[in-house]
């Protein structure tokens, strides 16, 4: 009985590792317009709003506001967020600042949206990469 067990428990376990990892495909979301982003604040819970997304070098970035960056800033989560995109859902993510990127991904930005001709001309004081759990070693 306990031979059968162990594997069992062990199964259980990786699943949602293996399947996090699996279903990360930035490639496949480069024409999807938004993504959607999870932030939890105390006395608030959990929020979801939508941001645009491109994929640079098979990596999903966004570019916050403002408003959306004072969300991640307050993240009571950080540095892991919720994400849904396309038809998926991803529990624990890493939104990893990543201000080197921040000309390639407006440049990106600026391709992909028309409406980015008069958006980039707002403060986007917060550019990240988003990196799913399995993908940096940790168990969702």
């Amino acid at each position: 009985m306990r031979q059968r067990v162990l594997p069992v428990a062990l199964f259980s376990v990786l699943l949602p590792a293996i399947t996090l990892a699996r279903g990360w495909t930035p490639r496949d979301w480069s024409s999807i317009g938004t993504l959607q982003l999870r932030t939890t604040r105390a006395g608030e819970g959990e929020h979801w709003f939508p941001v645009w997304l491109v994929v640079v070098d098979d990596q999903v970035y966004i570019r916050l506001g403002t408003r959306a960056a004072s969300r991640i800033e307050a993240n009571a989560t950080a540095p892991w967020v919720g994400v849904r995109v396309g038809s998926q859902q991803f529990e624990r993510v890493k939104a990893v600042p990543a201000p080197e990127a921040t000309g390639r991904v407006a440049e990106v930005i600026a391709g992909k949206y028309w409406s980015d001709v008069v958006v980039r001309h707002f403060s986007h004081p917060l550019t990240l990469r988003l990196v799913p759990a399995a993908d940096e070693g940790q168990t969702p």
